[in-house]
């Protein structure tokens, strides 16, 4: 059953959460800073994305609570808040993945009846 509360914490969960992934290049921000701490110069060499457009979706990752950020000097390095959002990620790609391999066994089956 559909109760108020739950409908709350999904509208929540959408905009604090989905929202933030909602950018595939902040997908793969997520997945550089998994690796190690990076200052938003190397996060955007990493992803291939120009510098502003690095700082713009590490500023939403950080709004967002994903990504946090500490002063090194005259540096700024964005690390990851919670390692589990990559474990969720990780779920995500496998179900993609399955759901993928599902498809393409369907997809063969019926050019094999063709």
């Amino acid at each position: 059953m559909v109760t108020p509360s739950l409908t709350q914490e999904i509208t929540q969960l959408h905009a604090d959460i989905c929202s933030g992934l909602a950018d595939p290049k902040r997908i793969l921000i997520l997945y550089v800073l998994a690796e190690q701490p990076r200052n938003v110069s190397e996060v955007a060499q990493d992803v291939g994305i120009s510098q502003p457009a690095a700082s713009r979706h590490l500023n939403i990752l950080r709004e967002r609570g994903m990504v946090s950020a500490q002063r090194e000097g005259q540096a700024v390095v964005y690390m990851l808040a919670d390692e589990r959002i990559i474990q969720a990620l990780d779920l995500l790609r496998a179900v993609l993945g399955d759901n993928l391999r599902s498809r393409g066994v369907l997809a063969q089956t019926v050019l094999e009846s063709q």
